[in-house]
């Protein structure tokens, strides 16, 4: 039987060679991104250091003595040439914490930076904290904007009760944390994004107001907010600016993904909608675009998903999910866009900023009603006739 050392160098031989995996692009797509064929972050993939106790005396079967149980809904930003993403680890113990993984492609490689975030409590501590959203803001700090979850002590009696509220952080150097007060808000609010640019002289927010912790209740959608005071943030006046439809892939819920990125033709939006259906709540993503002058103006949305499960990303902890928070556009225009799958496994997929562009301008609209959709349908088969004449 191999002894300890020997066990040791064979864990971390496996731990290496999953990390040093080369991602492979799918072949075959739908021509608006391309999908990569392994997950770039999993539990698996955390530091053996974070699970492993390699003391032979306290550990000799060499157990984890701190299992990880999934790496999710990311963060991600472009660092001194390298793409970082703050990712959302889950322990055993169903607490979530941020930690750093960076690449040096973006689509493999990653690995994370040694010890996890230590992040500043509010003045009420948070039970748990997750998806934070990274804005390279025009004010010179990188903010992190991530939901500070609690217990609803107005229900004592029930475990499950809970309370969402925006959480604020911002650093220089995505190690030291500075903590600002949670956003203050008429409702709760768990998805709230930070606008990259002042907006007549105010910091901007999309946020999702909604009645409870799970349940959008009277929430209408995606909601716009300025804010006069970063380090004192309250929302005052609040719009919707991408709403819930009836029947469609956003009728439960909807929310900002990551923040926009600013195009020569306007704000290209990633979201997440949520609908419905007999196995539970499905999360699919979708696009739109406001104007340059006012990104709180919807100019182009296509109609349906964007992006959904495929093949083994539809199986995890909570099935039939996709969930973003964090892409990158680089200065050639490529985009990498990085999203979740069923709560348990980070993914990428690439495209460009002209196809997302193309995508959102020239794919049509969801009329609301099958008669609408036949016609759009038929119309395309119509010019195609037409055009192999």
């Amino acid at each position: 039987m191999a002894n300890f050392q020997e066990k040791v160098k064979a864990l971390r031989a496996h731990h290496e060679e999953l990390l040093s995996r080369k991602n492979i692009a799918e072949e075959w797509g739908n021509g608006i991104y391309t999908r990569y064929k392994y997950p770039i972050l999993t539990a698996e993939h955390t530091p053996l250091e974070w699970r492993y106790d390699f003391n032979e005396n306290d550990n000799p079967h060499l157990m984890q003595r701190i299992m990880m149980n999934a790496t999710l809904n990311s963060g991600a930003i472009k660092w001194h040439g390298k793409y970082l993403l703050v990712v959302r680890v889950e322990g055993a113990d169903r607490k979530s914490f941020f930690a750093v993984a960076e690449s040096p492609n973006g689509v493999d490689n990653f690995r994370f930076w040694p010890e996890p975030i230590t992040m500043p409590e509010d003045v009420i501590p948070a039970t748990n904290v997750y998806d934070m959203r990274l804005t390279a803001h025009e004010d010179g700090w990188i903010y992190g904007v991530f939901c500070a979850e609690r217990h609803d002590d107005s229900q004592p009696g029930d475990l499950s009760a809970a309370t969402a509220t925006a959480g604020i952080a911002r650093t220089k150097d995505l190690i030291n944390w500075q903590r600002l007060p949670d956003l203050k808000s008429k409702s709760q609010q768990r998805n709230v994004v930070l606008h990259p640019e002042f907006v007549d002289g105010k910091y901007a927010f999309y946020t999702r107001p909604q009645d409870g912790f799970i349940d959008a209740g009277s929430g209408g959608g995606i909601g716009w907010a300025l804010v006069d005071d970063i380090e004192h943030a309250e929302v005052k006046e609040e719009k919707i600016i991408n709403l819930r439809h009836y029947h469609t892939i956003m009728e439960v819920k909807n929310g900002e993904g990551p923040h926009p990125i600013k195009t020569p033709k306007g704000w290209l939006h990633l979201a997440h909608g949520v609908r419905g259906c007999a196995s539970g709540l499905r999360y699919v993503l979708y696009m739109y675009m406001t104007a340059l002058d006012d990104p709180t103006r919807v100019i182009a949305q296509p109609g349906g998903y964007f992006l959904v499960p495929q093949g083994e990303e539809y199986i995890g902890d909570v099935m039939n999910v996709v969930f973003s928070n964090g892409w990158i556009a680089d200065e050639d225009g490529k985009v990498f866009i990085y999203y979740a799958s069923s709560d348990t496994r980070m993914h990428v997929a690439t495209s460009t900023i002209d196809k997302l562009v193309d995508y959102c301008m020239n794919t049509p609209s969801d009329g609301f009603a099958t008669g609408k959709s036949v016609e759009t349908i038929k119309k395309l088969i119509a010019k195609n006739k037409e055009n192999l004449k």
